[in-house]
């Protein structure tokens, strides 16, 4: 105890560029916890260290400015280890992209930074102990939601996400979303700061924490056994992973290549030497763009035994000249080549597939052609016959907790189509399966995944992988739909809940204790 005490006063009292190296590298040691690494023990050192120096921040002269500073740099190196992948998009073609690898991972650090800055401030309002740990927590959650809103959102890589580790510590996203995870993960990880205040509220505090975690994992593997393991139901079908690496994607040479290489593994009888019933294909998995024409369908027809079903990511045009409209899509064709369904992607990836402010910005759209992509009208259940009803998720629209489903109309299974080629073998593509599996709880549906050169894969609907194929690897899965369960908390009543029941612990961390400090 005398250790974590000196350890305390040790980090408290630094002071400027000192206090914000400690801070800096407390962020780094926070994304050790998130996917793909899980060092869960990492998060508490971070957060420990953190609410220390914020004691030490909020005793001293001028405490709004170093608290800011001190969130600031916590979470500017946080996301810069979190999201380094982001430059393997630049890298694609680095001769026209590569300059801006430093200004794009810094930059958007930078902005991202700005929230978990306001969550330490909030949090440098309350006493230290534990109620600065329920502040800070409760802050941190509703800083995680603004940062998934504003500016069209990125709420990639919640600290909540740690809890994917395993199945069990999962299962209360059935209840609050990755933004509760967040909350509960938080609160665990800085609760043990108290350890170094006198009296026994430091070992009150530490025990809590781990009744926390225990108390997540029981009812977690109770929520597990009541649905335990089965075969799916319903028509076979296939997940295919081309594996084509994004520098050669578009190359009009090897195009061909590409696709007759889709077709041959869609084709391949499975194990019980039948064609699959339904065919998946990822986003943009054809080198092409589809105007509607009839014999581009056709020819996707050629994946599909004569009642099967094909559905794929494509780029989709309408019109010409000025009145051009290219959209990121997701069509379904039938074994006779024609078109059953048409989905649009509605939430855009700034600069990869739109320009934000495009008349005073300098920095062109990322992805093949120079024109923006439109935006489609939003979630949507698409019910073909012979098909489970899905709700299609292009790329990064699974990021987003409590957006992934219509209103009112829920389906069968989640469908996440997407191209992570462009961030090469990086910690990237792994962050994103583990938010596909977030949302797979949260909606209480099970959800297949197919990725351009992975990570695809075939999740439950309690998170659990029922099978995958790895980055790099090129090949099928072949399934039947696992079921899904009855509706969660979350699928019904969404964010809310969590969001006010984060203010109000906020407002009791911050009325705790004694008198603000700020």
């Amino acid at each position: 105890m005398k250790i974590l005490i000196r350890a305390a006063a040790a980090l408290a009292g630094l002071a400027g560029w000192r206090r914000w190296t400690v801070a800096a590298l407390a962020g780094a040691v926070a994304t050790l916890a998130l996917p793909p690494f899980h060092f869960l023990p990492a998060l508490v050192i971070a957060f420990v260290a953190l609410m220390w120096l914020l004691d030490g921040a909020a005793a001293g002269p001028r405490p709004l400015r170093a608290i800011f500073a001190l969130g600031w740099w916590f979470g500017f190196v946080h996301f810069i280890t979190g999201l380094y992948w982001i430059s393997n998009a630049l890298l694609v073609d680095a001769a026209t992209f590569g300059w801006l690898v430093p200004f794009a991972v810094a930059g958007l650090s930078a902005y991202f930074a700005l929230f978990p800055a306001l969550a330490v401030m909030l949090a440098g309002r309350a006493a230290a102990g534990w109620p600065r740990a329920l502040a800070l927590a409760s802050a941190w959650a509703g800083a995680e939601y603004l940062r998934g809103l504003l500016l069209t959102g990125f709420p990639w890589n919640p600290v909540g996400s740690a809890f994917a580790v395993g199945p069990e510590l999962m299962q209360a996203a059935a209840l609050g979303g990755a933004f509760g995870l967040s909350l509960l993960a938080v609160l665990v990880a800085a609760l043990p700061a108290a350890l170094a205040q006198p009296g026994r509220a430091g070992r009150i505090a530490t025990a809590l924490a781990l009744v926390i975690v225990a108390a997540m994992w029981a009812g977690g593997a109770l929520r597990l056994a009541a649905v335990p393991v089965a075969d799916g139901a319903g028509p076979r079908m296939r997940v295919v992973q081309g594996a084509v690496d994004q520098a050669v994607k578009w190359d009009r040479a090897r195009a061909r290549g590409h696709f007759e290489s889709y077709l041959a593994l869609s084709r391949a009888p499975g194990r019980d030497g039948r064609a699959p019933d339904v065919v998946i294909w990822p986003e943009t998995a054809v080198p092409a763009v589809y105007d509607g024409n009839g014999s581009f369908s056709k020819a996707l027809a050629q994946a599909l035994a004569p009642d099967g079903t094909l559905i794929t990511g494509v780029i989709r045009r309408d019109g010409r000249g000025a009145q051009l409209r290219l959209w990121n899509s997701v069509i379904a064709v039938n074994g006779r080549g024609q078109l059953l369904a048409t989905y649009d992607k509605h939430h855009l990836v700034p600069f990869g597939e739109y320009v934000p402010l495009a008349r005073f910005n300098p920095v062109p759209k990322l992805t093949e052609g120079r024109r923006d992509f439109s935006a489609g009208p939003g979630p949507m259940t698409v019910a073909l016959a012979g098909v489970p009803a899905f709700s299609p998720l292009v790329c990064y629209e699974v990021i987003f907790p409590g957006r992934v489903v219509a209103p009112g109309s829920r389906p069968a299974f989640l469908l996440n189509l997407t191209n992570d080629a462009w961030f090469a073998i990086s910690t990237g593509p792994y962050q994103h399966l583990a938010a596909a599996r977030l949302r797979a709880v949260e909606e209480g549906l099970p959800l297949a995944r197919a990725a351009n050169t992975g990570i695809s894969a075939l999740i439950d609907a309690q998170g659990r992988v029922r099978a995958r194929l790895g980055l790099g690897r090129r090949g099928v899965l072949d399934f039947t739909l696992p079921a899904p369960v009855a509706p969660t908390f979350f699928a019904r009543f969404g964010n809310g809940p969590v969001l006010i029941a984060a203010f109000v612990l906020l407002v009791i961390g911050t009325f705790a204790g004694r008198r603000k400090v700020l």
